[in-house]
């Protein structure tokens, strides 16, 4: 265990004076280099610049989208340039514990747009008094809704003794200047509840597991744990999963939990949750 939160954030000017110290980089996506409306450029450079000269970024996220489909995002949102070599997200984890349990019949909880997450793997679903368990990748209606306008839904859940495959354990994401729930916090009231939550995302090990086989075995970097650097913005899926694999954490405190103050201070003691770099922003 690193050592106490409170004293361990080392701040620093950007990526660039600490990048010999590192030899690969897994870095999160949302929050760090888009906000769901647009890039941040800054960020977008220095991830560029950290593969032309020190070596491989993989892009690890909690997005319930398979890898695939996060170019596409990215094009669509603007952001440029040619800075990862591969991308690792929780839906690519997720699909191999749904393939497990399929054909199911599951119950679908999330948007429509995550639909592509369910692409090849035949599951059946169906009404929840029948599934064999929920597939969540989100609240149906995000913009408005919260994790209570569920508590029926995941009442009657409970009582039919099913689990929750949750495809993205974060709990809140900001979209520009608003803030939303994830699958995340549906998951963690599922728990509160008494249910039974499976998860592939950060901080959960599956999700780093896909990222060391595609640094290792695709890649051919056999890279030392104390040479891979995380970068994330969420205490609790970024920090805390880098902490439990033992990797360096830059973390990017960019107002998802608010500010540096006691209350944030008290987050991470609470959950003895450390990183050791910290900056506003990802930048060079």
């Amino acid at each position: 265990m690193k050592k106490n939160a409170l004293l361990s954030f080392e701040p620093v000017s950007g990526l660039g004076p600490i990048s010999d110290n590192y030899d690969a980089l897994f870095c999160d996506i949302w929050g760090v280099i888009h906000n769901g409306r647009e890039p941040f450029l800054e960020a977008c450079d220095a991830l560029e610049r950290f593969r032309q000269e020190r070596g491989p970024v993989i892009l690890i996220s909690n997005s319930p989208r398979p890898s695939v489909a996060i170019p596409q995002q990215f094009r669509d949102i603007g952001v440029p340039g040619e800075l990862w070599d591969a991308i690792v997200t929780s839906g690519d984890a997720t699909i191999d514990e749904l393939a497990r349990r399929a054909p199911g019949p599951a119950f679908k909880l999330g948007p429509d747009r995550d639909d592509g997450l369910y692409d090849g793997l035949e599951l059946h679903f169906s009404d929840l008094d029948e599934a064999a368990f929920i597939s969540c990748t989100g609240l149906f209606e995000d913009a408005h809704e919260t994790p209570d306008d569920y508590t029926d839904l995941l009442m009657q859940a409970r009582e039919n003794g099913i689990p929750l495959i949750c495809a993205n354990p974060d709990i809140k994401v900001m979209r520009g200047d608003e803030e939303i729930y994830c699958g995340g916090a549906l998951a963690q009231k599922y728990e509160d509840m008494g249910g039974e939550v499976v998860y592939a995302g950060k901080p959960h090990k599956p999700i780093y597991r896909l990222c060391r086989a595609w640094l290792t075995n695709i890649m051919g970097y056999n890279v030392p744990s104390d040479r891979i650097l995380c970068i994330g913005d969420n205490v609790h899926t970024d920090l805390a999963g880098a902490q439990n694999e033992d990797y360096d954490c830059f973390f990017v405190q960019d107002g998802l939990h608010g500010p540096m103050t006691d209350a944030f201070t008290n987050l991470l003691k609470q959950h003895n949750i450390s990183a050791r770099y910290l900056a506003d922003r990802l930048r060079w």
